[in-house]
């Protein structure tokens, strides 16, 4: 994944622990939230304090959405989630495989998440040395 923002910022990423983007607001509970375990990634909305939809992608397919969601890839790469940007700035995430499962992201949660894709912030766990 090609990153442009300059920041060195890098997290740690952590089997089996939710995390955010050091780019979302620290006083709100409002965020795109990961988490891996093993070989299977999830997506969270923290909003819905854990009661709402959880979408699960393979680790396999993780990549390729990390690079739509950082414009490296053209919209429509991802063969498991289906981002789709609102005019103001949000976004959507839908699950192809189980459409009934989206979840739902303002502007500056989105753009958070954005930022710390392009930090590197959510690449699997171990594979730094392959993007180095």
């Amino acid at each position: 994944m090609t990153s442009n923002n300059t920041s060195t910022t890098r997290r740690s990423s952590v089997v089996g622990a939710w995390f955010k983007s050091t780019f979302s607001n620290p006083d709100g509970n409002q965020c795109v939230e990961v988490l891996f375990d093993t070989d299977l990634i999830h997506i969270r909305d923290s909003k819905d304090c854990g009661a709402g939809p959880i979408l699960t992608i393979a680790a396999r397919h993780w990549a390729t959405f990390l690079d739509e969601v950082a414009g490296d890839a053209p919209a429509g790469t991802s063969t498991v989630i289906q981002i789709t940007i609102d005019a103001d700035g949000g976004a959507s995430l839908r699950a192809l495989r189980t459409p009934n499962k989206t979840l739902s992201y303002t502007p500056g949660e989105w753009s958070a998440f954005v930022a710390g894709v392009c930090n590197g912030e959510f690449d699997l766990p171990g594979t730094e040395a392959l993007a180095a």
